[in-house]
């Protein structure tokens, strides 16, 4: 990852090869089990609850006939991992009868060759002897400790010019190619060969069949269908991709399996090194996890910066990706590196241990900071979020306290499960903490209409940017973008489409409708930092595909794909009466 600009003026280091590295002791340290989605823990325990029930499901499954119906009780006749994983797989790589147009052969290879290729890297990498860990912690120390570093993440200033690694050079130059300028006219003396492909418009399909399905029309439904698989596949461009994950969707919710098939989505067991090897090629191929780091991370720092002790409380933690970065930068602080505090705050996993994951990302992050000597404390919180108080929180009055949230609020329940709106009381609560800052990230979506036809529209422009994106960075055949594709996007494109009620708990807004949230909760919006917004525009200009968007707008960092913003990042502080 290049981190400083080789032409213009240097950039400030960003300290973000310590992700990549973080991750691979992830690797090192993880059983696959930990890596289950949170935002699905709810419906995951509904479905074991219904499994060991043996609940009959066959009774929603009159609605459309499909290849589903058979899933859906099967997933409930056969709980074990196994099963569920090859069950869903044959659900979302359908029968190469679906799409036999366009080069099926070949991507029938190639689906038979990943499977088998996935097979001999997990056992592999289970058999890493304590030698290849030693190894692995060499080139961590190399890969971490830059040897040019001063304090620059404090003062701005231009602080190295990190190498970018020779493992990862090939791949991001591939990844981060930009688009050749176009030519006009056809260069003299070529020919118009190959077989004309027939044209057509998948996305109006998909609306028809939206439409119908909203309009209860079963044979128009089923029709649309098999139109749609005919010409969709996991394995072609962008709009056959995007057709086929929502033909997906289309499918389960006629069969009224939708809840079931998002429950076996984000339950199954996928090795961590192949869900991490994808989440690396995404965060490399696209800009939008490492500025919205740098943002969050180089606003907490200077206003942190003469702070002797930190606090910091982030809801979502997730696995903690954001703070090797933070560590990393205030470990080099003029006079010694302050006391850090992080409470992670996650929705707690099913079972009897519901804050494991959190836990362990403490233990993660208390090693890290014992590689660079700085002083680390952590508090583990898994709880529904609008059910935490003040005292779970444990704030000291001699600590300078952030609140950090990056889209994880939209996981959160908003006004449509009652008069009191579990969101605003996250947005309260945090009001109450009266933090010193409060770094908002937010998903810029418009697809939470409760009406079922608006929603799938809205869905359908937001997603057709995702898979466009990658369609632009990534090639066709890469195997961590086919399986980001389908464990990421169409995971959330079976809970917006298939799911109703509490259970589709994906409820984004956009980030004027979040403005004025946070605004009635108490919140005062800050102006953006014009030095770190120069450094981010001038990474994304010099490293990333021309596509990308980074803007400004209302105090709002923007980011997104060909002019539809998908990111949005601000500051807030307590208003002041």
């Amino acid at each position: 990852m290049v981190l400083c600009n080789p032409i213009d003026a240097p950039i400030p280091c960003d300290f973000f090869d310590g992700v990549y590295e973080y991750i691979n002791q992830m690797l090192m340290e993880e059983d696959d089990s930990v890596f289950q989605d949170c935002s699905a823990l709810q419906a995951t325990e509904k479905y074991f609850c219904e499994a060991l029930c043996e609940k009959d499901f066959s009774s929603s499954l009159d609605l459309i006939s499909s290849p589903s119906d058979a899933l859906s009780q099967t997933i409930v006749d056969h709980s074990n991992d196994e099963s569920t994983n090859n069950l869903v797989e044959s659900f979302l790589m359908p029968d190469q009868s679906r799409f036999d147009l366009n080069g099926s052969d070949g991507r029938k290879k190639n689906h038979d060759r990943d499977n088998g290729d996935c097979e001999e890297e997990r056992s592999s990498k289970q058999l890493a002897s304590y030698d290849e860990e030693l190894e692995q912690t060499e080139k961590y120390d190399k890969a971490l400790l830059c040897p040019k570093m001063n304090p620059g993440f404090y003062n701005e200033s231009p602080a190295c010019h990190c190498e970018e690694s020779s493992e990862n050079e090939g791949k991001n130059k591939q990844l981060y190619r930009k688009p050749p300028e176009s030519k006009r006219g056809r260069p003299r003396g070529t020919k118009i060969s190959g077989t004309i492909k027939e044209v057509i418009d998948l996305r109006s399909l998909l609306t028809r069949c939206a439409q119908a399905m909203a309009d209860y029309n079963t044979a128009t439904v089923n029709e649309l269908l098999k139109q749609i698989w005919q010409y969709s596949s996991p394995y072609g461009n962008a709009t056959e991709r995007l057709a086929h994950c929502f033909a997906n969707a289309i499918e389960a919710r006629a069969a009224g399996t939708g809840s079931t098939l998002y429950t076996a989505l984000t339950s199954r067991r996928i090795p961590a090194a192949e869900l991490l090897k994808a989440y690396q090629t995404f965060v490399a191929a696209c800009p939008f996890k490492r500025m919205s780091n740098i943002f969050a991370n180089k606003s907490i720092g200077r206003l942190t910066r003469e702070a002797t002790r930190i606090h910091i409380i982030d809801f979502g933690i997730l696995y903690g990706f954001q703070w090797p970065c933070l560590i990393q930068g205030v470990s080099l602080r003029p006079g010694g590196s302050p006391l850090l505090r992080i409470t992670g705050i996650d929705f707690p996993q099913p079972g009897f241990r519901p804050a494991e994951r959190v836990e362990k990302t403490g233990h993660r992050l208390m090693n890290y900071c014992k590689r660079f000597d700085v002083p680390f404390k952590y508090n583990a919180i898994a709880k529904k979020w609008d059910t935490i108080s003040l005292e779970d929180l444990k704030i000291e009055r001699d600590e300078m306290v952030v609140v950090n949230c990056m889209y994880r609020l939209r996981h959160v329940p908003d006004e449509s499960a009652g008069l009191d709106s579990p969101r605003d009381a996250v947005l309260n609560l945090i009001r109450k903490i009266n933090p010193d800052l409060f770094v908002h990230g937010v998903i810029n979506g418009t697809y939470d209409a409760s009406f079922f036809t608006k929603r799938f529209q809205e869905a359908l422009y937001h997603y057709s940017s995702l898979f466009d994106m990658l369609d632009g960075t990534i090639p066709h055949e890469d195997q961590d973008r086919l399986l980001y594709e389908r464990e990421e996007f169409g995971r959330d494109v079976m809970n917006v489409i298939a799911c109703e009620g509490p259970e589709r708990i994906e409820r984004p807004e956009t980030y004027k409708k979040w403005q004025i949230r946070n605004q009635r909760a108490g919140f005062r919006q800050l102006s953006l930092n014009q030095d770190i917004m120069k450094e981010v525009k001038a990474k994304v200009r010099n490293g990333y595909n021309n596509d990308f968007l980074l803007d400004e707008d209302s105090d709002w960092m923007l980011q997104g794909w060909k002019g539809r913003v998908i990111y949005a990042l601000s500051c807030w502080t307590p208003a002041r009466e």
